[in-house]
């Protein structure tokens, strides 16, 4: 049995184990795939992971032994589904693998944007304590959590724990997503419409999947509905904000800051205007990426390819 990675980098940094899928036959992992290579590669392989490299109808029809591919993701958008579905090929994904990793690097952005920890040590390294005449000093002004409100974005697995944690800071909770659940008991979170999330939340988080009702829903137009002193943050899909936009409201101080771990193109282009902007943070799209993640996105990919082997395929997203 033939099994083909892609694109190993996605999860790969040398420090993890391959074992999860080299059990189930003779595995190649590419580091990365161009487009133009993904045919040559899959070659006569009936086994198949990706990220982010895309599988569309003309890949699939020039494979023809091709009867499973794993996305090696929550999101399964590089998969064209009704032409893997139309030659009988089964498409998994990986849900809610980074559910706590990526809650907690949500709160790492909100805390430095509320406290700005690095800027404050980097001032102190450069001797700005040493020179100081008082026991205490702020290069920038700093902000309490507590009793403030949260605006979440999107209520999956993530979006949950996103709101969990907050609670557990003493903040007060909004919702808003394509679909209400259950919420918990307390009345400390609420349902809200995302103009009237926009418009009372002191942090917005965003955790919702990028879909045509959620591209660009961070522009001009919700901006102006934001408190002056409000912070956007960004852990989902770069999709989701009008980058343009969103930086003019930084460099006028329509609002306060924000903090992004995604953009609308990766690797990042050296013309995004988030880049010089003013009161942002960004960080290179590793929210997801901790050691234990990878091997646990491993270990579930494994999981499921397994359990397609063996007659009852696991995480299907084309039946």
């Amino acid at each position: 049995m033939k099994i083909v990675v892609l694109d190993g980098c996605a999860a790969n940094s040398g420090d993890i184990s391959w074992e999860s899928l080299e059990k189930y036959g003779e595995l190649t992992v590419y580091d990365r795939t161009e487009y133009e290579d993904v045919v040559s590669r899959i070659g006569d392989a009936e086994l198949v992971t990706t990220n982010k490299t895309v599988i569309d109808r003309r890949v699939i029809e020039s494979c023809p032994n091709l009867r499973y591919v794993g996305v090696l993701a929550t999101g399964y958008n590089v998969v064209d589904l009704d032409a893997a579905k139309e030659h009988g090929i089964v498409v998994t994904n990986v849900p809610a693998y980074s559910t706590e990793a990526v809650a907690q690097f949500t709160f790492a952005l909100l805390l430095e944007l509320a406290n700005h920890v690095g800027v404050h040590s980097d001032s102190v390294l450069a001797g700005g304590w040493v020179r100081s005449k008082d026991f205490s000093y702020s290069v920038m002004p700093t902000m309490e959590i507590s009793g403030k409100t949260l605006g979440v974005i999107g209520y999956g697995s993530i979006g949950q724990r996103v709101a969990e944690i907050a609670h557990a800071f003493g903040m007060k909770v909004l919702v808003s997503s394509r679909t209400e659940k259950e919420l918990p008991e307390g009345g400390w979170i609420r349902w809200v419409s995302r103009e009237e999330l926009f418009a009372q939340a002191d942090v917005i988080s965003i955790h919702c999947p990028l879909f045509p009702e959620t591209k660009g829903m961070v522009n001009r137009e919700t901006i102006e509905l934001m408190k002056k002193t409000a912070f956007v943050i960004n852990t989902a899909r770069g999709g989701c904000i009008v980058e343009q936009d969103l930086a003019a409201a930084l460099n006028s101080g329509r609002i306060a800051g924000a903090a992004v771990d995604v953009v609308s193109q990766e690797p990042m282009k050296e013309d995004n205007p988030l880049l010089t902007a003013k009161n942002i943070i960004i960080t290179p799209h590793i929210a997801w990426a901790p050691r234990e993640v990878r091997q646990r996105l491993l270990q579930i990919a494994g999981d499921n390819m397994g359990a397609f082997l063996e007659g009852h395929p696991i995480n299907v997203v084309n039946r």
